[in-house]
């Protein structure tokens, strides 16, 4: 019996999705806004996740330029039939609801190529898929009820899908539309077969602090659904705002090879009070049926930090940290690809200062990766010859109007000029300065040290001379405080903000060291 640790996937990793192939394991997590979009991870033991590829990871497969801070990739659903893996997600623009939409792609390796989307005439969100045994295929959804009974009351649709055409046909069920009175935004909606009943998993409640997970069954695929008298069948807002794990739910169910049943779902880790800075993560619990019913965390009723996985083998410990190489998966960019606005060069990148900046809802000079740990060390090793207006450095993002960054601004007779700005709610404030020795051509070393909600910007011209610079408290920047989706990324960003210019910056190195 191998005891691992929750979550599998730390850092921003929502809306987890999984299937089984033989004795592998594939799973895909929402990524909103940030490309190379949808990360496939495999494992064989439910535990060790590797990234094999993306599902967007070409350009021109989805736009998603002018698209704001958690909106874009929703939700995804990733299934396994007669030798082809179907993927069903929703492209949402909070701005623009016409130009969202649900699409489907498919690929015969999951490390690709992806098809190219095909869109789905169907509104609502985060749409999955089910092969029946007739060989039927049922597409299903959430969406804002058509009757509501009371407000923000949502359901789920169903509607069998041509796959020659890929289109839908044009009768629709309605299976279900809240396990308790007054439930809000169902969300993940899942079907399964399992002894010959038909199964319908969904989250509801909103992906925060009321977040749960609930359960009905049908004799038909078209229902009539009814729900467990446990229902919900798994959640953490009956224990209260002090606990270390919360908002869990949007679950999906797997078969093991063994035999055993297991749920990947989101959660959050709150620290520094009610704030959620890492995001929402993907966990593992198993699940047993019981009188043709799902138990999630049979015994305990909880998501733990813990968790036992009989067929897992033990794990070495795993490295701690390290310089994140330019081929590294971890990387990615705001509604571009990495590729497309950067260079790789060894072990580090070129970019060119864009004029766009992270204020703005297009593809700017970006290259991020999650904050996967409460405590980190980043450091980036930056070479830059700014002209005026020019900016380049070291960032924490949460969205547009959220962020922290620890930026070169130009030289003075003296050094090098570094400035910490704290943008909240759309606002920038300076939060300290100085100015780094040396000349305008020799690197900088930028440092960003979180140590729970305190964000500590340091710079200097080598790791072993770095000054402080500001403090900036990140309590401002999770998703509690902000209203979105997302945890954090840490990453490099330069602009000329609005200027036309061919100036660079070199990324020489960026090291992620967790403490």
């Amino acid at each position: 019996m191998t005891v691992v640790s929750n979550p599998i996937l730390p850092g921003c990793h929502p809306d987890p999705t999984i299937c089984r192939v033989g004795e592998d394991y594939y799973l895909v997590t929402s990524t909103f806004e940030y490309l190379p979009g949808l990360p496939v991870f495999h494992s064989r033991d439910l535990v060790d996740w590797e990234v094999v590829g993306h599902v967007i990871d070409r350009p021109g497969m989805l736009d998603l330029e002018g698209i704001r801070s958690s909106g874009g990739l929703y939700a995804p659903t990733l299934r396994h039939h007669d030798g082809r893996f179907w993927l069903l997600c929703t492209l949402v623009d909070q701005e623009d609801d016409a130009r969202g939409g649900n699409f489907v792609v498919t690929a015969e390796d999951p490390s690709g190529p992806w098809s190219d989307p095909v869109w789905l005439d169907v509104d609502g969100i985060d749409p999955s898929v089910f092969f029946d045994d007739d060989d039927r295929i049922w597409v299903h959804g959430t969406r804002p009820a058509r009757q509501p009974e009371w407000h923000d009351q949502t359901e789920v649709w169903l509607r069998e899908l041509d796959p020659h055409t890929m289109t839908l046909e044009a009768e629709e069920h309605v299976l279900w539309r809240g396990a308790v009175q007054g439930a809000v935004w169902a969300e993940g909606p899942h079907l399964y077969r399992l002894a010959g009943a038909y199964h319908l998993l969904a989250a509801e409640g909103g992906t925060d602090f009321h977040h749960a997970i609930s359960v009905a069954r049908a004799d038909a695929v078209t229902g009539p659904y009814r729900g467990s008298k446990g229902n919900p069948v798994l959640t953490h807002r009956n224990l209260g705002r002090g606990v270390d794990i919360t908002a869990v739910g949007h679950a999906d169910l797997v078969e093991a090879a063994d035999g055993s049943w297991w749920a990947v779902l989101l959660g959050m880790r709150p620290y520094g009070g009610y704030h959620c800075n890492l995001g929402r993560e993907t966990f593992l619990v198993p699940v047993i049926w019981e009188d043709g019913w799902p138990v999630f965390a049979p015994g305990i009723g909880r998501v733990e930090h813990e968790v036992e996985v009989p067929f897992a083998q033990p794990r070495a410990a795993a490295p701690v940290g390290g310089v994140i190489a330019s081929n590294d998966p971890r990387w990615t960019s705001v509604r571009a690809l990495p590729s497309e606005i950067a260079s790789a060069d060894g072990d580090g990148w070129v970019l060119p200062l864009l004029p766009a900046t992270l204020a703005d809802a297009t593809r700017s000079a970006f290259l991020g990766v999650r904050q996967q740990h409460r405590d980190v060390d980043v450091t980036a090793t930056i070479a830059c010859d700014l002209r005026e207006g020019e900016e380049a450095g070291l960032v924490v993002r949460q969205s547009e109007d959220d962020h922290v960054r620890l930026s070169a601004i130009g030289v003075t007779g003296e050094g090098t000029r570094v400035v910490a700005i704290h943008r909240s709610a759309g606002t920038e404030r300076v939060i300290g300065e100085a100015v780094v020795a040396g000349a305008p051509h020799e690197d900088l070393v930028l440092m960003l040290r979180a140590r729970g909600q305190d964000y500590e910007l340091r710079a200097g011209r080598s790791g072993d001379d770095l000054v402080a610079v500001a403090t900036a408290d990140g309590r401002t920047l999770d998703s509690i405080a902000t209203g979105g989706f997302l945890g954090l990324w840490i990453g490099v960003h330069g602009t000329s903000n609005g200027a036309a210019t061919d100036s660079t910056m070199r990324v020489e190195r960026v090291e992620y060291v967790p403490r």
